[in-house]
């Protein structure tokens, strides 16, 4: 395990829940795997695996007959139509009591096995009980109970992760969560959040502008709200509103943003230069990394710590250069 460090605060590590056969766990029906790279090579120096495997955790064996899910009325069942075994009431049991310890391990997201019965995220198949045609309309009972029981978790298929953007959204998510879960403590004061959401206000626009605003209104009422329902309509807010992929529009809005600090300070040839930068962005002619990098550069040198503190600048390890992408 490898622990890092985003601020002088951020100490504990990124522990992130994983479906076994993507870290290259021999756990699959057939008795292979399926290793994703980018999870086994590229982020495991970042977090922490705690991985799962339903299948084997419910006692179905490897090698083992493969299941599929199956509608019948108006309940989906997991079977396996070789041998007629019905596993949907152990797999349910097995996924509630897996998902309700895993609440416990302090994760902050969880890599999913793509079109499987029981950790598919979503557009898993489904087939009809007559047999007469399927749909992918479904999700895996395991990832339905681990939904239901952390709503705010991070969740990824390990296939999409190969799309830059749906990647670079999900690793921002994975790292937010740990900072929002440390900013809403065991002793959390109205004071830390609002620290917390100054540090994050410009990450928010990036992603959600109307929620942005929605988290801002809250913050300033926070005192006459209940500290549960303050704390939870925080959390939901701040996590749904990252899930909105960001765009080159609103970054650059952000960015635009940002260089508004700097006309504070007397350097018409590095605002020139920022300016520039950003609109290359802007056009597709460099990535996201380019203009950021200029901007830290420019608030460090004059002194404008409330860029350097701000989470939009550095959401994830820029080892992982996901912003790198055009």
């Amino acid at each position: 395990m490898t622990t890092i460090t985003i601020s002088p605060s951020d100490t504990r590590p990124i522990r992130i829940g994983v479906s076994s056969c993507i870290l290259g766990e021999e756990v699959r029906w057939n008795g292979g795997h399926a290793r994703q790279r980018y999870v086994t090579d590229v982020l495991a120096p970042f977090v922490e695996y705690v991985p799962v495997c339903p299948e084997v955790e419910v006692g179905m064996g490897v090698p083992r007959p493969t299941v599929r899910l199956v509608r019948k009325g108006d309940a989906i069942h997991m079977v396996d139509p070789k041998n007629e075994v019905d596993w949907t009431a152990a797999m349910n049991r097995l996924s509630r009591e897996r998902s309700s310890d895993l609440a416990h391990e302090d994760l902050c997201g969880f890599i999913l096995k793509k079109d499987s019965p029981t950790c598919g995220m979503e557009r898993v198949k489904v087939f009809h009980e007559n047999g007469k045609g399927s749909f992918k309309d479904g999700q895996g009972l395991f990832a339905a109970a681990l939904q239901q029981r952390m709503p705010y978790l991070p969740l990824e298929e390990d296939g999409r992760l190969n799309d830059p953007g749906l990647r670079e959204n999900f690793v921002e998510r994975v790292f937010a969560y740990r900072r929002l879960k440390d900013a809403f403590g065991p002793r959390w004061t109205v004071g830390d959040v609002v620290a917390f959401h100054t540090r994050e206000k410009l990450l928010l626009r990036a992603h959600d502008e109307q929620r942005y605003r929605e988290l801002g209104r809250l913050v300033a009422d926070a005192k006459n709200v209940p500290r549960a329902a303050f704390r939870d309509h925080y959390m939901e807010t701040y996590m749904e509103a990252l899930k909105r992929r960001a765009t080159v529009a609103k970054n650059t809005n952000v960015l635009q943003h940002m260089v508004g600090f700097l006309r504070r300070v007397d350097d018409e040839p590095g605002r020139k230069e920022m300016q520039e930068a950003i609109e290359d962005y802007r056009h597709g002619l460099v990535p996201l990394v380019v203009p950021t990098t200029l901007i830290r550069h420019l608030a460090r040198r004059h002194g404008q710590d409330i860029l350097l503190d701000s989470s939009y600048l550095s959401p994830h390890p820029k080892e992982l250069m996901l912003r790198n992408h055009a």
